[in-house]
C-alpha cells in the first residue's frame, strides 16, 4: 500500500487524505431493437479506474416508428458528480431523441440495469398503399445503410417531412456512423435538435447521402491443400457504413507453400487513395513459394463484390514441377504462428535454399504474424521483397535461412515463440 502524501508548509506538516480509486460498471452497447423488445435488461462487468475518476452512466434512445435504437455507455469519467439526468433532445411524434446521464463518486453507483427511465411505450407504424392523404415515409435504422426504395410507413400526425441522414456516435477513438430515415415534425438536417453531446458520447449529423458509402465487410481465412488451383467462394455477410470521404476495398492474399495453401480475404473500408483500381500482384512465383493478391477499390456502394477467389486464380503461373532425386525442404503456411507441422518435400528445378519466414500482417480486421516454410531460389530471397501494403493489409516480412545440410535436406530451423494472433 502507498503511504499517505504528506506536504510540509511553514514547518507543519499536513496529512492529506488519499484519492480514492473505485470500482466501476462498464460496458457499451449499440443496437437496433424492435420496439415490442423494450425495456431491456442488462448486467455489466466490473473494472477499476484511475486516481479521482468517477464512475459514469450514459443511455440514449432513439425512437423511430418501429425501431428503437439504444446506446449505452458505462464505464470511468473524469467528469465531475451529476446527478441523474433524463433530457429529451428531439420530441416528435415521429422521430424522437432521450438521454439519460449520471456521474457519481462510490463503487459500482452507475447501476442503471435496464431502459425503463426512458421507456415509454410507442404504437409501431403501420405500413401503407400508396396513394394516400397522409405523409409516408421510409422507416430505418441501420449502421449497414438502408435500401433505396423502403417500405414507407404512414407517419403520425404532426409530421411533414421524412428525414434521411447519418448520425455519427463517437466514444474516444471508436465511431459507428447510422442512416436513419423517418418522420419528422420539421424540414432540414437537424434531427439532433443541436445537440453534440451526451455524457461520454458524442453525437453530429450529416444528411448528404453521398458522403458515406456502404461496403460489404468482413474476413476469411481459409488453408486447403489447392487453393491456388481451385477456386473457393468470398462472400460477407455483413456490410458497413464507412465514414466520410472512405471509399469500398477488397484485398486477397494468397500464399503456397506447395504442401498447404492459404488464402487470406478482407472486405470493408478504406482511406481514400488511388480510386477505382483493380491489379493482381505476383510477388513471388515459381520454383520459389508463391505469393500473390488482388486488390480492389471502388467508390460506390457495395461495389466490393467479388463472390469468389477466381479473380485472383485466373492470372496465376503454373505450379513448377519437383526435381527427380531433387532437393527438398520442409514447407508449410500457418497463419496462427509457428509451423509445428512442417512437411518434407521435393522442391522444383533451381531452388536451392530453404526459406522460412514470419510475416506481419495487420489491417482490414486482421493482426497476425505467419509463418511460411517453403523452396527458394536464392538464399536471399524474400516472398514480398520491399512491398509495405497489399491491399488493406500492412506488410512486414522477417527471413531466415540456412544452408542445405550434406545429404540435401535442410534442417528445420530453431523457432523462437511468436505471440499468437488476434482476428477481431
Amino acid at each position: 500500500m502507498s503511504p499517505t502524501p504528506l506536504l510540509v508548509l511553514l514547518g507543519v506538516t499536513l496529512i492529506l487524505p488519499r484519492v480514492k480509486t473505485l470500482t466501476c460498471q462498464q460496458g457499451t452497447l449499440n443496437k437496433v431493437y424492435n420496439v415490442t423488445e423494450l425495456p431491456l435488461q442488462w448486467t455489466a462487468e466490473q473494472g477499476d479506474c484511475e486516481e479521482g475518476w468517477g464512475c459514469q452512466d450514459t443511455m440514449m434512445l432513439i425512437h423511430n416508428g418501429p425501431l428503437v435504437n439504444l446506446v449505452l455507455i458505462k464505464g470511468c469519467t473524469q467528469d465531475p458528480d451529476q446527478e441523474v439526468q433524463v433530457t429529451e433532445h428531439r420530441s416528435s411524434p415521429g422521430l424522437s431523441i432521450t438521454s439519460y446521464t449520471h456521474v457519481c463518486r462510490n463503487n459500482l453507483c452507475n447501476n442503471l440495469a435496464n431502459s425503463i427511465p426512458l421507456w415509454e411505450p410507442l404504437q409501431p407504424l403501420t405500413t401503407v398503399t400508396p396513394p394516400s392523404e397522409a405523409l409516408q415515409c421510409p422507416i430505418c435504422m441501420s449502421t449497414n445503410g438502408c435500401p433505396e426504395r423502403g417500405t414507407k410507413f404512414l407517419c403520425p400526425p404532426g409530421t411533414t417531412d421524412c428525414y434521411n441522414g447519418v448520425v455519427t456516435l463517437s466514444k474516444g477513438d471508436t465511431t459507428t456512423n447510422m442512416r436513419v430515415q423517418g418522420c419528422l415534425a420539421q424540414g432540414g438536417c437537424n434531427l439532433l435538435n443541436g445537440t453534440q453531446r451526451i455524457g461520454a458520447l458524442s453525437l453530429s449529423e450529416n444528411c448528404n447521402a453521398n458522403d458515406f458509402l456502404s461496403c460489404h465487410s468482413g474476413i476469411m481465412v481459409k488453408t486447403l491443400p489447392e487453393l491456388s488451383r481451385e477456386p473457393v467462394e468470398w462472400t460477407t455477410y455483413s456490410s458497413k457504413m464507412c465514414n466520410i470521404g472512405e471509399v469500398c476495398q477488397e484485398t486477397l492474399l494468397l500464399i503456397d507453400s506447395g504442401y498447404k495453401s492459404l488464402l487470406l480475404g478482407s472486405k470493408g473500408c478504406t482511406l481514400p487513395g488511388t480510386q477505382d483500381s483493380q491489379k493482381v500482384s505476383i510477388h513471388s512465383g515459381p520454383p520459389n513459394v508463391l505469393a500473390a493478391s488482388y486488390t480492389h477499390v471502388c467508390n460506390s456502394n457495395w461495389c466490393n463484390k467479388a463472390d469468389n477467389s477466381s479473380v485472383l486464380l485466373n492470372t496465376l503461373p503454373r505450379p513448377a514441377s519437383p526435381a527427380p532425386e531433387g532437393f527438398k525442404c520442409p514447407v508449410c503456411v500457418n497463419v496462427f504462428g509457428i509451423c509445428w507441422d512442417s512437411k518434407i518435400i521435393t522442391c522444383p528445378v533451381n531452388a536451392t535454399y530453404c526459406y522460412t519466414g514470419y510475416i506481419h500482417l495487420n489491417g482490414g480486421g486482421v493482426s497476425t504474424i505467419m509463418n511460411v516454410q517453403g523452396c527458394m531460389v536464392k538464399s536471399s530471397s524474400r516472398l514480398f521483397k520491399n512491398t509495405q501494403n497489399i491491399g488493406v493489409f500492412s506488410v512486414i516480412e522477417e527471413t531466415q535461412n540456412e544452408p542445405p545440410s550434406q545429404d540435401g535436406v535442410a534442417p528445420a530451423p530453431y523457432l523462437t515463440w511468436v505471440e499468437p494472433p488476434t482476428l477481431p
